[in-house]
This record gives structure tokens, sequence and C-alpha cells, in this order.
């Protein structure tokens, strides 16, 4: 996967890792340890960081679409 999926969700979200601890409601030294090594990241926390990643993603598409609409619409 190259980039662990811990700092780049945090690096897309411009959120800290203890934000994102809060966001799981995991201690934050789980969090951390995960940013070391992306072996300890349970298979269920690796979907869920990838959604945050695919939704962020679909938020920034829409906006743009939404931009193209009111351009076209005027």
């Amino acid at each position: 996967m190259g980039d662990n999926i811990v700092k780049t969700t945090c690096k897309e979200l411009g959120i800290t890792q203890k934000e994102l601890a809060e966001r799981l409601e995991v201690p934050q030294p789980t969090i951390s340890r995960w940013a070391s090594s992306t072996d300890d990241i349970p298979r269920m926390a690796q979907k869920y960081l990838e959604l945050l990643l695919e939704t962020k993603d679909l938020k920034e598409k829409f906006e743009i679409l939404k931009k193209a609409h009111r351009i076209l619409s005027d």
C-alpha cells in the first residue's frame, strides 16, 4: 500500500492522531502504534479509515459538480 493508512488519513482530513483516536473511540496510543506499523491495524479499522478517505474524496467531487451545475445554470 505504500503510505501508512493512519498517517494518510490524518494528513488528508487535517486531523491529529488524537482526533482520529476520538473518532474511532480507541486510545491514542493504539493509533500511534497503528501509525508505526501496518501489521497491527485491525481489518475493521483499516476499512473504516479507507471509508473516511473515500467519503472525503466523494464530498470534494460533489462540490465540484455543484459548482459546475451552478455555472451551467446561470
